[in-house]
């Protein structure tokens, strides 16, 4: 389920390195949201264009194909940073304390591990892609207007590296808590009850 979290700050380098990589995951998100935005703008003119004078823009779903990356990727480490992606924490929730940390710290090393190696697939699908010798760069381009695909193909290993970083400043976090045995650690989501939930919604409407 997704959960709502606060991360906690403080004038450690671990979390002044959590606030750095925080404002670079804003950035992207702030990208992808305008991505969306721009898919609609997109999809107001081809459908009015092809109503009102018979002509969509040229090339539309090409121009999809290169936005969609932008919305499937570029958000996933800020959400990732503010516990906001969908977990299961149906066993997490019932846990506290340094076991609580122990299984954070798991989980986040096994997903480290797997966006890893979805880092260096991504990449070397992006080189397959990518040639200084060819015309815009491209071994491969779009069915209608060609446009290069490389530049869509980057996104995902870009985006990954930003994950990776994430969570390895999490699994710092994690390693932290459970070594000093903390019950307010920095640089990791403090994942609220249901309850806390609640409240905080409530105080927000007053």
């Amino acid at each position: 389920m997704a959960s709502s979290s606060s991360v906690l700050e403080d004038d450690s380098i671990l979390s002044k390195l959590d606030q750095t990589l925080h404002r670079l995951e804003r950035g992207l998100a702030l990208i992808s949201g305008l991505a969306v935005f721009a898919i609609m703008l997109f999809a107001v003119v081809s459908v009015s264009g092809r109503n009102l004078i018979n002509m969509p823009v040229p090339g539309y779903v090409d121009w999809i194909e290169q936005l969609m990356p932008l919305i499937a990727f570029m958000g996933i480490a800020y959400t990732q940073r503010d516990g906001t992606h969908i977990r299961m924490d149906i066993l997490i929730s019932r846990l506290n304390g340094r076991a609580l940390w122990a299984a954070e710290f798991i989980t986040t090393l096994a997903a480290l591990i797997l966006m890893l190696l979805l880092l260096w697939g991504s990449w070397e699908h992006f080189l397959r892609s990518f040639d200084f010798g060819r015309p815009l760069w491209s071994n491969d381009s779009s069915i209608d207007i060609a446009l290069p695909i490389w530049p869509a193909k980057l996104l995902a290993p870009v985006a990954f590296f930003v994950l990776c970083l994430r969570f390895t400043i999490q699994l710092w976090g994690y390693g932290r808590a459970f070594v000093l045995n903390l019950s307010e650690p920095v640089a990791i989501p403090m994942i609220k009850s249901a309850a806390q939930q609640a409240a905080d919604e409530a105080a927000a409407l007053e």
